[in-house]
């Protein structure tokens, strides 16, 4: 699937940019640079072909305003150096968001990506098992060269990051959550479709690559990893009225909360049955007597009082981590809670606009996944598996901030572009028509 030839975009102005977007797809969880420049020479492609088409387009007009309210964020930024280096995690996505949403507008694409994405994934989940059960080293450790590190992101810490969690070659533990779970959700998709389709080779490989994730989330430790797989699944069951997998996800999802939560001699029966590596991680009781300043509840405060301080512009993206530190000397880099952390950076017009913008696209991708005559039933499940996709990185964002990893941020956009593409095939469709 990945190793065959790169797939042929329809229109042939964009061939090059489809075949160096799916170059950089495959790259990206292995090397950052290679992904991202990739990605960049191919949306500029793009933009020099359809530039005047974009600025005809009433969304881009407003992640010019939001453009715009980033820059005056930054100018009375509370540290202008931070704000101003925080707007390359969103300006140089923003451009390439509107590129990939024009590349992506064919359920055929959308296939293909999600191959793209899910392949690659099953090699990161071999290595971090390596790192956790046979202490594999990356080569940094190895031979200690720092330019190649550069080019192919293989820092691999024998013990985790942080210690005893798996983390394989992304820098901690919850972004390699966040990507796997991104990852989980496509496969699963591509794993249901096969089995309707009786396509055996396929179910072979993707079965095989969804036990390496279900390996790879526990390992991870991530309780916002293990809730939103789960939850993603209950979607499915939902979806496709398997009533059957809703019930088991349930009973699963009530007997590991049950053994966290229940009151005994309740407790102390379901922790007989379920292991404890769960309830323990779930009750925080794996690692007790945490300074009240590392606590989300503290850190979600601080950011509130923040924003409502500078409720119009903020204190500049970036500008958490040193008003944090000035107030409890403890260094974090957010407050674990991106809309929290827009709020107080970038103020409450900015970051409502964000999120109005990217519901607007995804109430658009809902209308079309419900529209019978704009998709085929066959690609319908796929669309969902990308709106599903999405959402889970989305709620992974509301309990951390995985973002400021390149390739995770990257991929969010990707995934929003998938569902807008077709979305904004299907508005013109429907424009022409009328």
């Amino acid at each position: 699937f990945v190793i065959s030839a790169p797939q042929r975009h329809p229109d042939p102005h964009l061939r090059f940019a489809w075949n160096l977007t799916q170059l950089s797809v495959v790259l990206l969880p292995f090397s950052t640079l290679l992904g991202i420049v990739g990605s960049l020479i191919a949306v500029t492609v793009v933009w020099r072909s359809r530039v005047w088409q974009f600025l005809k387009q009433p969304i881009y007009w407003g992640f010019g305003l939001l453009t715009g309210l980033m820059i005056l964020s930054s100018i009375g930024a509370a540290s202008p150096p931070d704000a101003y280096l925080g707007l390359f995690n969103f300006l140089l996505f923003f451009f390439g968001f509107a590129g990939l949403s024009e590349l992506l507008q064919t359920p055929a694409q959308l296939r293909r990506l999600a191959w793209l994405i899910v392949v690659p994934s099953g090699l990161v989940c071999l290595l971090g098992i390596g790192q956790m059960l046979l202490g594999w080293l990356g080569y940094r450790q190895m031979l200690n060269l720092q330019i190649l590190w550069v080019v192919m992101h293989w820092m691999i810490d024998p013990n985790g990051t942080p210690p005893g969690r798996m983390s394989a070659n992304f820098f901690y533990a919850n972004v390699l959550a966040n990507y796997l779970v991104i990852a989980f959700v496509l496969a699963l998709g591509l794993a249901i479709a096969a089995v309707k389709e009786k396509q055996n080779r396929e179910q072979a490989i993707l079965g095989s690559i969804l036990l390496l994730h279900g390996i790879a989330l526990i390992l991870t430790n991530s309780r916002n990893g293990w809730a939103i797989a789960a939850g993603a699944c209950f979607v499915f069951a939902v979806y496709l009225g398997w009533r059957w997998l809703v019930a088991t996800v349930g009973v699963i999802v009530g007997l590991v909360l049950g053994a966290a939560f229940a009151p005994p001699p309740l407790q102390g029966i379901l922790r007989a049955i379920v292991p404890s590596f769960f309830w323990l991680r779930l009750t925080d009781q794996m690692f007790p007597d945490r300074p009240i300043p590392t606590l989300r509840t503290t850190q979600w405060q601080f950011a509130w009082n923040l924003a409502l301080e500078r409720p119009w512009l903020g204190w500049g993206l970036r500008n958490f981590k040193p008003l944090y530190l000035q107030a409890t000397g403890f260094t974090l880099g957010h407050p674990h809670n991106f809309p929290l952390m827009l709020l107080c950076e970038t103020g409450f017009p900015a970051t409502l606009l964000l999120f109005g913008l990217v519901g607007w696209m995804l109430a658009q991708g809902g209308q079309l996944l419900l529209q019978q005559k704009l998709v085929d039933p066959r690609d319908r499940l796929l669309l969902f598996s990308f709106i599903t996709a999405f959402m889970s990185h989305t709620a992974f964002h509301l309990f951390d901030v995985t973002f400021f990893d390149a390739r995770l941020n990257l991929l969010g956009w990707l995934l929003l572009a998938s569902v807008w593409g077709p979305s904004l095939k299907g508005l013109r469709a429907s424009s022409t028509n009328t």
